[in-house]
C-alpha cells in the first residue's frame, strides 16, 4: 500500500509542526545539561536571570521584560533551596525592573551565609546592579557595563523632580509636581537606606571598604548621570566595587543558548569562529592536507 501525494503532504505538515517543539525541546535539555556542568564545575548553586526583549508571533510587537514578582518568587525558592554552606552564583543580564521584587531578591542574597558571586556578561542595569551589590564578588566581561539605581517616579528621574522645587519659586509649582517632589526625596532616601545596607553586609567577608561606601551611595543613587549611564568596569572598580574581570567561557556558552527572538532581517551577522593566525587545513582531491595562504584582518 502506497502513498500517495495527499498522503506526503500531510506527513510534511504534520513534521513541520512538531519541528519548532522539538528544536525547543533540545534547547531546554541543553540549557539543562549546561547548568549542571557549571554547577558541578563551581560547586554552587547556580541561578540565570536572563531578560530578553521578546515579540509578539504575528504581530512582531517588542516587549521589553525586566524583574518581575513572579522573578523574585522563583529566585527565592531557588535561595530556600540551596544548603548553607554551599555558594550561590547568579548569572545577570537584565535592564532592571519592579523595586519591591529586586530588593526581596537582594535581601535573599545578602542572608545566604556562603558567598555569593555574581555574573554579568554584557549588562545588569538599575535594578540588576542593585541585585550585583548584594554579592560578595562582581565578575564583568571586561566591555559588561552596570548601571545607576537612583528612582524612577513614572517618566521622570527622581532627583530631576526634586531640581524643579529648588530651582523655582514655589508660587510658581504646581500641586503635582510639589507632590512627586514629596515622593521623590522620600524615595531617594530609601533606595540609600537599602544600598546602605548591602554595601554594609560583610558575610563572608567585607565586599566594600568603609571609606567608600557613602561616596557610592551618592554616585549611584542622587542621579548626578542619567538613568541609563553605562558604569564601565573601569569606572566601578574605582568606585570601589568588588570587581574581578573574565568571565568563564561557559557563561557565554549559556547566554548563546538564550537568543534573542528573531524578527525579520537579523540586524547583525558574523562568522562564529574565533579569528586568529591559524592556517586553515583543506583536503585536496588526493585527501592530502593543502595549506591556505595566511590572512589577517586589515
Amino acid at each position: 500500500m502506497g502513498f500517495g501525494i495527499g498522503d506526503l503532504f500531510w506527513i510534511f505538515l504534520l513534521l513541520s509542526s512538531l519541528q519548532p517543539l522539538w528544536q525547543k525541546r533540545q534547547v531546554e535539555y541543553r540549557r539543562v545539561r549546561s547548568l549542571q556542568e557549571f554547577q558541578q564545575q563551581r560547586k554552587s548553586r547556580v541561578i540565570l536571570l536572563i531578560h530578553r526583549q521578546e515579540s509578539i508571533s504575528l504581530l512582531g510587537i517588542p516587549i521589553s521584560r525586566y524583574i518581575t514578582i513572579e522573578d523574585s518568587e522563583q529566585i527565592l525558592r531557588a535561595i530556600r533551596l540551596t544548603p548553607p554552606d554551599v555558594p550561590i552564583d547568579l548569572i545577570l543580564h537584565t535592564p532592571g525592573g519592579l523595586v519591591l521584587a529586586t530588593e526581596q531578591i537582594a535581601r535573599a542574597l545578602i542572608r545566604h551565609p556562603s558567598k555569593v558571586t555574581v555574573f554579568v556578561p554584557h549588562y545588569a542595569m538599575s535594578g540588576g546592579t542593585m541585585l550585583a551589590l548584594a554579592a560578595d564578588e562582581i565578575v564583568m566581561d571586561a566591555n559588561a557595563v552596570l548601571g545607576p539605581v537612583d528612582p524612577q517616579l513614572g517618566n521622570f528621574p527622581a532627583a530631576s523632580i526634586l531640581k524643579v522645587v529648588k530651582d523655582k519659586p514655589i508660587g510658581e509649582i504646581d500641586d503635582q509636581t510639589l507632590i512627586m517632589a514629596d515622593l521623590s526625596e522620600k524615595a531617594i532616601q530609601q533606595v540609600q537606606r537599602f544600598v546602605r545596607t548591602l554595601l554594609k553586609d560583610n558575610i563572608p567577608q567585607q565586599k566594600v571598604e568603609p571609606e567608600n561606601i557613602e561616596p557610592i551611595i551618592e554616585a549611584l543613587t542622587t542621579g548626578r548621570v542619567t538613568h541609563d549611564y553605562p558604569i564601565t568596569v573601569e569606572e566601578a572598580t574605582e568606585m570601589g566595587l568588588p570587581i574581578t574581570v573574565g568571565l568563564p567561557r561557559s557563561i557565554y556558552d549559556l547566554m548563546d543558548l538564550y537568543p534573542q527572538p528573531q524578527g525579520g532581517r537579523p540586524s547583525v551577522q558574523y562568522i562564529p569562529m574565533p579569528y586568529d593566525d591559524r592556517r586553515p587545513i583543506l583536503p585536496t582531491p588526493k585527501g592530502r592536507p593543502l595549506e591556505e595562504p595566511n590572512q589577517r584582518l586589515q
